[in-house]
């Protein structure tokens, strides 16, 4: 079975992806003028500015779920794997990746708010509703949604089950069957409250777990200031093929960086415009905005908190595509989470395993959370009629799967996890490619609309954006009455 899905992930995973993800956020990064580095201040102003409906959440609950999807394991464990397997250089890399990725999650972010729906009392959207209004290909928008519930029950969750699991053991003892079962206890009782309940506990918890993790990696930077220009100076010499230790392994530098990156912000995958078709707003813009700065948070923020904590402190190893190790800082120590506890263990010997082991299940369980609403969503547009045998078959279906996964090993996990992000990575890449012209127009009309000083309102008719949601249409008379 390790084998097969080895094989799956050497073509989902190949250069031309590689090459495609970058070359489709250069494309936007330009089409949009920047957007990820003109309107940050913008970016701020909005997450605090309008507050949810009975329909839809608020942009900050919007921004949580999508924070909660993107910021996970990935950010520990992810970044740990990252180094070991293209070194140092791989770090340049991610934020490539998110700095480009930016520009993307903006497009898949916007068209998902210009194309979403109202069903069962509440705002939902994704790549799904956009395939099908905005490319009208009812097929291949069925296609995706199957797909990406799929991903979300039976591929994503493996790796953040397991990840807990794991983690659990080694700070406390305690064996993988109880701590599966305890997780798909408590995932159990929050993910059946809906949209809004969701929404609710990410934006308590998400804040919170990102913060302490965040603290505790700024006092481990402060305690080596010194080393900053020396280790960032390693980063960029192994990023362009300048530092000797680490020539060997260049390509595996851009790949793993690019590859880790975009598990970790997700950006272009087609996840977060789930959660960002669910705000409500007036203008679709604001929502692209909040996603785009989303993707800042996770990878140049907290990945690179977790980067910093392993270069400093020198807790890693470096292997080439054969296994032979490059760099033997840590003998026998596999590449994960067991890098970040030892970077914490430096300067804090007496609860780094602990610390991790709750950070990391913190970081997961509102991962989890996050797959549940992308599968309700994608299941919102299937059936317009709720099938609660089928809704619960979902559910139990992800619950099973985080079970299974909390007791197998974690090479497994992630190699079915790097299925599901491949599997949608492709399909949606190539889609907001092929639509992205309805954002762009968006775009320009949201800041025509500021630069007159009033607070935009989308009107798809007089931007001539066609199939848009007819939502939008009675909002603004609701707006103009």
């Amino acid at each position: 079975m390790e084998q097969v899905i080895k094989i799956i992930n050497s073509v989902l995973w190949s250069n031309v992806f590689i090459l495609l993800c970058l070359s489709a956020g250069l494309f936007f990064t330009i089409k949009t003028r920047f957007v990820q580095i003109r309107y940050v201040r913008e970016m701020i102003k909005l997450l605090f500015t309008e507050g949810s409906s009975e329909k839809g959440v608020s942009p900050f609950q919007a921004f949580s779920i999508a924070i909660a999807g993107r910021v996970g394991v990935g950010n520990i464990v992810g970044v740990a794997t990252a180094i070991a397997y293209g070194g140092p250089g791989a770090i340049f890399w991610m934020w490539m990746i998110a700095f480009l990725g930016s520009a993307s999650a903006f497009v898949e972010s916007t068209l998902a708010q210009i194309y979403k729906e109202e069903k069962n009392g509440h705002y939902c959207g994704g790549p799904a509703f956009y395939i099908e209004k905005g490319l009208n290909n009812k097929k291949l928008a069925l296609f995706f949604a199957g797909l990406t519930i799929i991903s979300c029950t039976l591929f994503l969750p493996s790796i953040q089950g397991n990840s807990i699991a794991i983690s659990i053991k080694d700070a406390f003892a305690v064996p993988p069957w109880i701590t599966g079962l305890a997780i798909c206890v408590l995932l159990s009782l929050t993910v059946f409250g809906g949209t809004k309940k969701i929404g609710r506990i990410a934006q308590i918890v998400v804040p919170f777990m990102a913060t302490v993790y965040i603290i505790m990696a700024v006092i481990i930077i402060a305690i080596n200031a010194k080393e900053i220009p020396s280790i960032f100076a390693l980063i960029f010499r192994s990023a362009f093929n300048l530092e000797a230790t680490f020539s060997g392994i260049f390509g595996a530098a851009i790949a793993w960086g690019v590859k880790r990156g975009i598990y970790s912000n997700e950006a272009g995958q087609g996840t977060a415009p789930h959660a960002a078709a669910a705000s409500e707003t007036s203008h679709p813009v604001k929502q692209g905005l909040v996603q785009a700065f989303s993707v800042y948070i996770d990878t140049l923020f907290v990945c690179t908190a977790t980067a910093l904590m392993i270069l400093f402190t020198h807790q890693y190893n470096v292997v080439d595509e054969a296994g032979h190790y490059i760099i033997q800082n840590i003998p026998g120590v596999e590449p994960g989470s067991a890098y970040t506890v030892k970077a914490i263990g430096v300067h804090f010997p007496l609860f780094a395993s602990q610390f991790i082991a709750i950070a990391l299940t913190f970081f997961a369980f509102t991962t989890l959370m996050a797959y549940v609403f992308i599968a309700e969503s994608n299941f919102n547009y299937l059936t317009s009629k709720p099938k609660l045998i089928l809704r619960w078959t979902m559910r139990l279906t992800l619950l099973v799967t985080v079970f299974y996964a909390s007791i197998n090993k974690s090479s497994l996990a992630w190699g079915i996890g790097d299925i599901g992000v491949g599997l949608m990575a492709w399909i949606n890449f190539i889609v907001i490619l092929l639509l992205h012209k309805p954002a762009i127009i968006a775009l320009h009309d949201y800041m025509a609309q500021l630069k007159q000083g009033i607070n935009p309102i989308f009107d798809p008719q007089k931007l001539n954006i066609k199939n848009a949601s007819t939502i939008w249409q009675r909002l603004l008379k609701e707006r103009r009455s």
